[in-house]
């Protein structure tokens, strides 16, 4: 059996940059995972910026491909945004220039195999923490976006909201001089520009009250918000077992997701290049890139 799926490991010209130095998956890393798929049938899957840098988005922290190892840029801060209009103006600037790539970026294998995962009724849930909807583009209905979504953007001081697309229009009749000039797209989005393109820059204003607009993203700094904390905390409690891809559970907001699993006895699998936050938790820890070997098990598990 193991021969049929050696042909989906091998790698291509066309791999992408931004996934880390890994080792191929071997037929025992297989049989691990797919033991773990039959026994559950109710899997929470959780996923962070490493199932995304298939798709050609950089996650921050992998060693030498990810953003912190490319550049000395840190992600904006939450309390930065709300006090300074330089700091909304320079995000705004660089997100609006990169926004055009970002949203154009497409779900790659992994995000397909996770929504054949639930089409067959493996997985019940899934938790990103990712901002770019690459799962709901790979046709994934049950989706909590822990960190929030790029793709929608809010008033800080009235209750109004509009599309990120919609925005972007307004955007261009505003800036019409702005030029796509940079090399590649952060994790949110944001781009590198150059003082002069950003000091030109209008910042958008919500047209009710004139507030300062900011994506519905949870920023460095930032709380998730208490419901949505709860409707995670549901999740895991709903399901049997959980199932982490592409994420170093840095962050305490995915790694508490892991935490409460052990307090309640459910089964954790983890599926990431090099070491995560949760290694010694988990009852099992695969090392190696998840589109090497998730398409194989659903083409065993899904038929």
């Amino acid at each position: 059996m193991f021969q049929r799926i050696v042909p989906f490991f091998k790698y291509t010209s066309r791999q992408i940059v931004y996934v880390p130095k890994h080792k191929p998956p071997d037929l025992k890393d297989f049989e691990i995972l797919k033991d773990f798929l039959l026994r559950h049938n109710n899997i929470l899957i959780l996923t962070g910026a490493g199932i995304s840098t298939e798709s050609g988005i950089p996650d921050y922290r992998s060693e030498e491909v990810g953003l912190y190892a490319r550049s000395n840029h840190k992600p904006i801060q939450y309390q930065e945004f709300i006090k300074y209009p330089k700091v909304r103006q320079r995000y705004w600037a660089r997100n609006f220039v990169g926004w055009p790539r970002f949203s154009k970026v497409k779900p790659n294998m992994t995000h397909k195999s996770i929504r054949r995962l639930e089409e067959a009724g493996k997985v019940t849930g899934i938790v990103t923490q990712n901002v770019d909807r690459l799962h709901h583009k790979a046709g994934s209905q049950n989706v909590i976006e822990l960190h929030g979504t790029g793709y929608l953007v809010k008033c800080l001081k009235c209750p109004y909201e509009i599309c990120r697309e919609e925005l972007q229009q307004q955007l261009i009749k505003n800036n019409p001089e702005m030029e796509e000039t940079f090399s590649f797209i952060r994790p949110d989005g944001d781009v590198d520009l150059k003082s002069e393109q950003v000091e030109k820059f209008k910042t958008p204003l919500c047209p009710k009250c004139e507030g300062p607009l900011k994506p519905d993203i949870i920023f460095f700094g930032d709380n998730v918000p208490k419901q949505r904390v709860e409707e995670v905390r549901d999740r895991v409690t709903a399901s049997n077992a959980v199932f982490v891809l592409g994420s170093s559970l840095t962050v305490y907001s995915s790694y508490r997701i892991i935490l409460q699993a052990k307090e309640e006895n459910k089964e954790v699998a983890i599926l990431n290049i090099g070491p995560t936050r949760a290694d010694d938790v988990a009852h099992i820890k695969i090392s190696t890139k998840c589109g090497d070997i998730l398409p194989s098990l659903c083409d065993v598990i899904c038929s």
